[in-house]
């Protein structure tokens, strides 16, 4: 089965015809005449979509969006309303009270299969996006991220929205515009079809509104599949306009992609209505995937000085000894460690420990390539991984991390003597091979790398600290 539809209308051979359809196309169809006894029917069957006539032996469509956003957990189930005849006034009422779709008699069995098609899919992603945002454990943290726990969506986009409106001639483009500027308050810009180098131009749109031309070029599809391939534009909210209105072009471009058509051609005060439902849709989603992206983030990163962390570091380490194991390059491995950085905490205070922290963080990290791996592993201990480097130019490093410490005082905030601070530097270099990375050894052998280069900062220490001391390669 494709999903669950729910149909209510009062007239039984409406609900039999339309159960013929759906069930055609392997829906799951549950019926009922009316709106009493909905709460708990939407309960138990858990529908992916609603299909409802617009009015009802005991309320309205208007009523049933109403009842389904009094419930939360029922407020993003997607309604079609069916109208009796095309009625611009009642279309218009129903989009602006959240009704997603307004069809009328006779229904066009292509463009209503599609839409239930394009409703389900935006239903569904958006339900996967709120699972994994809102309640999945991340990259192996052991609890779900507390910032997930309540996770309170907009309704809107917080600023203006950049629209653009993209058409077959310049001129269809300025019309549209004219128009959309007396309902809308959005940024609107113009763009001829096919330039799509323009398009990707910052700002990059919040929503594109794409001409759909009759003439046999597919021009307009072609571009609505484009934009909605690529990377820049594949969030925008897309609306297809056949002009004129042409409900088989309509449902194309759904299946093309588009969030949402105006099936019957270009209508502002409909355009607005539509508009302001897939802006506030997409504001949602930025928010999901913004969430989830932040709670990946904090997942591998240490929230002080912004490296990552032992999470992160141990794999990403064992993924860099192997890809040297296939070259046969030299893989070096370092562990910095602050010099009495006790005392710092002791004298000075926690605040200013963390201030050395971060700033020692810096200046590691400004020492190192891009391809270098930095981690902060423990209070006063990083992790360095360098690829492609052998004992010479390891030797170099270090030298050079410690004086990036001890040559320059830190400044702490509420002190005006800056402080000296010096590190401690152990350093084993190896060349990994097949057999010491495949498989299960992969985990042991990063394991002895951090090992040694432990043992090698206990020799520095032991020397007299402010020093590094590299140990002979790992066996």
């Amino acid at each position: 089965m494709q999903g669950t539809i729910l149909i209510l209308d009062g007239v039984s051979t409406n609900r039999i015809m339309l159960k013929v359809q759906l069930s055609a196309a392997w829906y799951h169809v549950v019926q009922a005449n009316g709106l009493a006894g909905l709460g708990t029917l939407l309960r138990r069957t858990r529908p992916d979509l609603i299909v409802t006539a617009m009015t009802l032996p005991d309320g309205t469509a208007l009523d049933l969006r109403a009842a389904l956003q009094r419930d939360e957990t029922l407020a993003r189930i997607p309604v079609i309303a069916i109208t009796p005849q095309n009625d611009r006034g009642a279309r218009l009422c129903a989009l602006e009270a959240g009704i997603d779709e307004v069809l009328a008699h006779p229904l066009d069995d292509m463009l209503l299969q599609a839409r239930i098609r394009s409703l389900i899919r935006s239903h569904s992603a958006a339900d996967d996006l709120q699972i994994q945002a809102g309640g999945h454990r991340v990259a192996g943290m052991a609890e779900p991220a507390a910032e997930f726990a309540s996770l309170t969506l907009p309704v809107a986009l917080d600023r203006p929205a950049d629209v653009a409106l993209v058409t077959a001639l310049p001129a269809t483009g300025a019309i549209w515009r004219a128009r959309l500027k007396g309902v809308v308050g959005h940024n609107l810009r113009s763009y001829q079809m096919g330039n799509v180098q323009a398009l990707m131009d910052q700002p990059v749109p919040d929503a594109v509104v794409v001409e759909l031309s009759p003439d046999g070029s597919g021009a307009g599809l072609r571009f609505l599949a484009d934009i909605r391939a690529r990377s820049a534009t594949r969030h925008s909210a897309i609306i297809a306009v056949p002009n004129p209105g042409n409900s088989h072009l309509a449902a194309e471009a759904l299946d093309r992609g588009a969030h949402d058509v105006l099936q019957r051609g270009f209508c502002a005060d409909e355009l607005a209505l539509r508009l302001a439902a897939q802006l506030a849709r997409k504001a949602r989603s930025d928010h999901m995937r913004n969430t989830l992206r932040d709670g990946m983030r904090a997942a591998v990163r240490d929230p002080m000085t912004g490296l990552f962390n032992r999470r992160y570091a141990l794999p990403k380490l064992a993924d860099m000894a192997h890809e040297a194991a296939g070259t046969g390059r030299n893989l070096a491995v370092m562990l910095v460690d602050l010099d009495h950085f006790k005392k710092v905490n002791d004298r000075y205070g926690h605040p200013a420990g963390d201030a050395v922290l971060v700033e020692t963080a810096r200046r590691l990290r400004v020492a190192l390539r891009p391809q270098d791996l930095i981690a902060r592993i423990g209070g006063e201990e990083f992790l360095i991984a360098l690829p492609d480097t052998g004992p010479t130019d390891a030797r170099a490093t270090a030298d050079r991390l410690c004086r990036q410490i001890n040559a320059t005082p830190f400044t702490v905030p509420g002190f005006s003597q800056p402080l000296w601070i010096t590190t401690s530097i152990g350093v084993v270099v190896a060349t990994p091979t097949s057999g010491m990375t495949g498989g299960a050894n992969e985990n042991q052998f990063s394991t002895t790398l951090i090992s040694q280069a432990d043992q090698a900062l206990y020799e520095a220490k032991d020397a007299g600290r402010n020093q590094f001391t590299l140990i002979r390669p790992a066996a």
